[in-house]
């Protein structure tokens, strides 16, 4: 395997969500001695909006950027001295301002914080992170403050969601690199979307056709496993019936997952399982980090 993420981007608004962003992207950044680039857009046009006469003055915005310097210095404070740490602050729309970075600097992995009460909501926990994983050439983790997703130093348990689709294959990829680096095992799931098999909600899928979706379920998920021993990473390997996010969700639960990663396109929102709604509701009611892998992301991924 190829080694991956040389320079991380992680945004910062202050939040918390923000700050447990930044222990995950210092974790993998040591695991593949990596800058962390810090981030701080300053929405000017968004604050001139709180404003009846439509501006703000240059003193205001000043205070805003002496906020968000404290934001960065916030987390220039987690890291050691043996971190390459790279800070700036700009002012602009934060999801432009974010990608445009991204593009600038090489970046190939963005940390970002969600808190996901009500959908992927407000910068940096919000609408600006989903438009970020939605319209992101490279991997985006995002995660959001929990009494499960504590610091970390380590991922013990990995969860690779698969349908058999290249956005799937590729976010695999990524979740053995950093199982490599962190001598994590790998879950492969599949979850049979008992939805899509029935033919109305109200009646159940019959039985010969729920067992052929789980022989396919039980191929992609061997494949996977048959990936991950190749590369020298312990798997395990379960396909269940249900609703992918839900099903997902518990199964992260169940088996103390401490990352999800998945795929998603993009190209019109985060679409279909597993390119959309299941990723999209994954990532707003994790408890634990999920990195989302879109299908344009295999020019990175290893060889």
């Amino acid at each position: 395997m190829s080694t991956m993420y040389n320079a991380i981007l992680v945004p910062t608004d202050g939040s918390e969500h923000a700050v447990r962003a930044a222990e995950h992207a210092l974790a993998i950044s040591r695991w593949f001695d990596a800058p962390v680039h810090l981030l701080n857009v300053v929405d000017v046009a968004a604050a001139g909006g709180l404003f009846n006469a439509g501006g703000v003055d240059e003193e205001f915005v000043a205070r805003l950027e002496e906020d968000g310097a404290a934001a960065i210095e916030r987390i220039e404070a987690m890291a050691t001295e043996a971190d390459d740490i790279r800070a700036e602050i700009r002012r602009g729309y934060p999801p432009e301002e974010i990608l445009e970075y991204a593009d600038e600097h090489g970046i190939e992995l963005i940390a970002m914080g969600t808190h996901g009460r009500t959908g992927v909501n407000r910068y940096v926990a919000g609408s600006v992170t989903e438009r970020v994983v939605r319209e992101s050439p490279v991997p985006v983790l995002t995660t959001r403050a929990t009494d499960r997703d504590e610091p970390i130093e380590n991922y013990d348990e990995i969860l690779l969601p698969t349908d058999g689709s290249d956005a799937a294959a590729v976010a695999v990829e990524h979740g053995l690199v950093i199982a490599k680096q962190a001598n994590a095992r790998v879950h492969a799931v599949n979850i049979v979307n008992v939805n899509n098999v029935a033919a109305s909600p109200h009646v159940a899928a019959p039985r010969d056709v729920l067992d052929a979706f789980e022989s396919e379920g039980e191929a992609m998920t061997d494949a996977v496993a048959t990936r991950a021993r190749d590369a020298d990473v312990d798997a395990v390997t379960a396909v269940r019936e249900g609703i992918p996010s839900t099903g997902l969700l518990e199964y992260a639960d169940e088996n103390d997952i401490e990352l999800i990663a998945m795929g998603t396109h993009g190209r019109t929102g985060l679409e279909r399982y597993l390119l959309g709604s299941t990723t999209e509701r994954t990532v707003r009611h994790a408890d634990v980090p999920v990195l989302t892998v879109g299908a344009n992301d295999g020019d990175s991924s290893p060889d």
